[in-house]
């Protein structure tokens, strides 16, 4: 109970110094992936695309981009959180995990209410809306806040080992923009191609997104326990790293 008062404490914090300072803070959260919504609308019209399986455009941009954001900027915030916070470790109470869940935990509250605003602003727009499976649209966005938070724990052990993680960190996960998911299905892509795109977690969460959104989007392809494989896996890891730098942390 102690930890998870310290946890919460530590989430408020950082929901102070990052949106508390800036008028905009708050609503640069929600601004981002509205534009790239916009951004992708646009072009979608441009070229005169449509969304497949008859989904609605802006549902079906939005169950895609943010997603991936949470998983990214989760990993993002979570990757930092010993380098920015070490001043924090000199209290008995908070431990390295602390500074890395109350992260996590910011940004899968701040996401899920972004991602509420975006579809809940176009059910009022469209006057309709109909949710296919809840169940399986909450499990997708917390399996990809959970994704985010294990990857930065990882990233953030080993970025105490290394400042070098930071610097390739960007340009490791830039390609995971355009092979995610985020403005097409795994069934639409061609067998061959589809076998590859499916190693990525990300790409999984987006379908159970969608799939819990979308009555007409049914994923053949979405594996929730491959995704669970991948969290394991990068927790037992993360965990393992920590161990290792939490020595390193306290003497510095």
């Amino acid at each position: 109970m102690t930890q998870l008062r310290v946890v919460q404490a530590l989430a408020l914090r950082e929901t102070r110094t990052r949106f508390g300072a800036n008028q905009l803070g708050y609503l640069w959260a929600l601004l981002e992936p509205l534009f790239w919504i916009g951004t992708f609308w646009g072009l979608f019209r441009v070229v005169d695309r449509h969304a497949p399986n008859g989904m609605e455009i802006i549902p079906f941009l939005a169950t895609g981009i943010v997603p991936y954001h949470l998983v990214m900027k989760t990993a993002e915030k979570g990757s930092q959180a010993i380098n920015g916070n070490k001043a924090l470790l000199f209290y008995p109470q908070v431990q390295t995990l602390d500074l890395i869940f109350a992260r996590g935990a910011l940004e899968l509250a701040t996401y899920g209410v972004v991602f509420a605003l975006i579809t809940g602003g176009w059910a009022l727009t469209v006057e309709r809306v109909r949710i296919d499976d809840l169940l399986t649209l909450v499990g997708g966005l917390g399996l990809s806040g959970l994704l985010g938070m294990s990857l930065g724990l990882v990233l953030c052990s080993l970025g105490v080992l290394s400042s070098t993680v930071d610097r390739v960190r960007g340009p490791l996960f830039r390609p995971l923009f355009w092979i995610s998911g985020l403005f097409f299905t795994a069934d639409s892509m061609p067998q061959r191609v589809r076998d590859i795109l499916l190693w990525n977690p990300i790409l999984h969460c987006i379908e159970l997104v969608r799939d819990g959104w979308f009555p007409s989007f049914d994923s053949p392809h979405a594996n929730p326990g491959y995704v669970g494989l991948w969290i394991v896996a990068l927790l037992f890891f993360g965990l393992t790293l920590e161990r290792v730098v939490r020595r390193k942390v306290q003497l510095t």
